[in-house]
């Protein structure tokens, strides 16, 4: 077992962590979660022996490895991905070297009873001990594997590092700690930088770890899908929670409504008691049983609600009048960096209204696009049309970190305010939680939190029908999160992300577009849609897969020569008919969730005596009905195709 016990840290007059205690479990999977700044890192660091408390400690068994996976590292700028990664296990290779000689030392040995025949066959223990982390015959074939788990293609392993970008560094980072499979996996934030598939690779691979980990993480489906106990710090307290993130939320909702009931009924009991007091104190006949009363109610035990940090953003996005239909067109979009072919004639067209969802693996083009289609990149070839009365506000990847560091908060806020809303920079930075001096702080001391809300905070002064935000939740907390998502479904223009985050995606757009070998696919609905139809469509062509090869190996005779081909479709013809598809796939979808709502109301036998089950029912066969006829409609779609 491992024991965090009394932690206590301050920063001046802060009070960071306040005597956290708790205890890890053997393969336990931990979400450290809490508002920006509430300590999660530090925790972290403190829990891997790499920053000391005020008071306090950690226990953990001798000879525990730790894995901690930093924000900043150093690789070997010269070397190639591979050779990057295969360095982290120089410390087995050295080991095993070590091992063989002292083996080769003990065979000739014949001292048994000697001091340093005994210590020899001590560090020969402990070397064994180490080296069970380590498989040396598999080594390379591992890497490669967890390497292309986390997205890189099998030609880009020769690469040399100093080619990639800080982000697809960190992937050899954490391949690297992964590898070494530490009996204790500290992880920060170990899904920035990565795209969707990465993210659901690394999740099933955390699941399946066999030590502990611990993660802090502002992805919440990441979370709910690897954890099992959550741990929240808020005002340095620690709040423990067993269960998945989405149980934590229902839990902690129902503690502080339990909480609250009891405190106000105490606070009750207690102000009834004291005016009996008061009355007694006031009669000298009494006054001895007041004065006893007052001395039981000074030993009842307070019930105290659970401090919250409730202090959010309010976002608001301020509209101009209405565009065109037709926002952005690109028609036969080509985009190159030098040999390297991001982008190949692509069309696409965003009307007025959309809400759009670009997704893909890094380096597909999805930034590219977004720069292309606001004018911000020219395109090799092909063009780019924007539509009448278009007032684009576009938030950029990196949107945090191009502002001004030696400016103040008010500065930036000023110079980037349109004049009619200068006066009021103060008001909404008081909005994205810069109150009284915080206006005054240089841009420099900023956490990355509080960048990231000054960014948004410079972007909704600019009254706006087209909103392009690419990777926004970058820095933002969890609750952050929620207010940003919460402000986007309530904005009517047309709506573009660029996002890896599936829980703040869900529900937010109504059309996934997927970035894939230079060019788009179009799903019809929100990401949920499109992951469940990317699983399907992958079973799918494993089936058709199959099928094909056993038709190939069964067939005897050849195909007919006088068979007449079918028309083949024009490419607006297919178009038009994967759309019709997938419109009647996400109705059945939908049908189908609402009929399965009425089937599990209609196991409860209570049902049958409500007295709207008449109307239910009929509901329930006029579905039924319908999801058969876009069955066959679909089907016909399909044979069509």
């Amino acid at each position: 077992m491992y024991y965090v016990r009394d932690i206590s840290l301050q920063f001046g007059d802060r009070i960071l962590m306040n005597n956290i205690s708790f205890m890890i479990g053997k393969k336990e999977r931990i979400g450290l979660i809490g508002r920006n700044g509430a300590g999660k890192s530090t925790l972290l660091k403190i829990i891997g022996d790499i920053m000391r408390p005020d008071k306090g400690k950690v226990e953990m068994p001798a000879n525990t490895t730790i894995g901690y996976l930093k924000q900043e590292f150093e690789l070997d700028e010269s070397q190639t991905v591979l050779e990057e990664t295969m360095s982290c296990f120089e410390e087995a290779n050295r080991l095993n070297d070590e091992l063989d000689q002292l083996n080769e030392e003990i065979s000739k040995r014949e001292d048994y009873e000697s001091k340093s025949y005994g210590d020899l066959i001590t560090r020969i223990a402990e070397i064994s001990a180490q080296m069970e982390h380590f498989d040396l015959t598999t080594l390379e074939a591992n890497a490669v594997k967890v390497l292309k788990g986390l997205g890189f293609q099998e030609f880009e392993l020769r690469n040399k590092v100093n080619t990639l970008s800080g982000g697809w560094k960190m992937r050899i980072e954490l391949t690297k700690l992964l590898l070494r499979e530490p009996d204790l996996l500290l992880l920060d934030e170990p899904t920035n930088h990565l795209d969707i598939e990465s993210i659901i690779w690394l999740e099933n691979y955390l699941i399946n770890y066999s030590g502990i980990v611990i993660l802090i993480s502002h992805d919440t489906t990441f979370l709910n899908n690897v954890t099992n106990r959550i741990l929240e710090i808020e005002l340095g307290r620690l709040h423990e929670f067993k269960g998945t993130y989405k149980k934590y939320i229902v839990e902690k909702a129902q503690l502080r409504e339990i909480q609250q009931n009891a405190y106000e009924n105490q606070q009750k009991a207690i102000a009834q008691k004291e005016r009996t007091i008061t009355r007694f104190m006031a009669k000298a006949t009494k006054t001895k049983m007041a004065q006893s009363m007052k001395k039981q109610l000074d030993k009842v035990e307070r019930i105290e609600i659970l401090d919250e940090n409730t202090e959010n953003m309010n976002i608001r996005f301020a509209e101009v009048p209405r565009s065109g239909r037709d926002i952005l067109t690109a028609k036969k979009v080509s985009k190159s960096f030098g040999e390297k072919n991001v982008l190949n004639e692509i069309d696409i067209v965003i009307e007025r209204g959309d809400r759009v969802a670009f997704v893909g693996q890094n380096g597909q083009g999805k930034t590219t696009l977004a720069k292309i289609l606001i004018g911000n990149l020219e395109p090799t070839s092909g063009e780019v049309i924007q539509g009448h009365n278009l007032h684009v506000s576009y938030y950029a990847q990196n949107q945090s970190e191009l502002l001004n560091a030696k400016k103040t908060v008010l500065e930036v806020m000023e110079d980037k305010a349109p004049e009619s809303l200068r006066s009021k920079a103060r008001t909404i930075l008081g909005s994205f939680m810069f109150s009284g001096e915080d206006s005054d702080k240089k841009v420099s001391v900023l956490s990355g939190g509080e960048r990231a809300r000054l960014a948004m905070a410079s972007l909704v002064m600019h009254p706006c029908n087209v909103l392009l935000l690419d990777e926004p939740t970058n820095h933002l907390d969890i609750q952050s999160k929620e207010i940003l998502k919460n402000a986007l479904k309530s904005y009517s223009g047309t709506l573009i992300v660029v996002s890896h985050d599936r829980d703040f995606l869900s529900g937010l757009t109504d059309k996934v577009i997927e970035f894939k070998d230079q060019k788009l696919n179009e799903y019809l609905g929100d990401i949920e849609y499109y992951l469940n139809k990317r699983k399907l469509d992958d079973m799918r062509a494993v089936e058709l897969q199959k099928s094909t090869t056993q038709k190939t190996k069964t067939s005897e005779q050849p195909p007919e020569s006088n068979a007449i081909a079918p028309k083949k479709l024009s490419r607006e013809e297919e178009k038009q008919i994967k759309r019709k598809i997938q419109y009647l796939e996400r109705d059945m979808e939908k049908l189908e969730g609402e009929s399965k709502q009425i089937e599990e109301k209609m196991a409860d036998p209570a049902f049958y005596k409500d007295p709207d089950f008449n109307k239910e029912n009929d509901r329930y066969q006029q579905m039924q009905k319908e999801l058969n006829k876009k069955m066959e409609e679909w089907e016909e779609w399909v044979e069509k195709l």
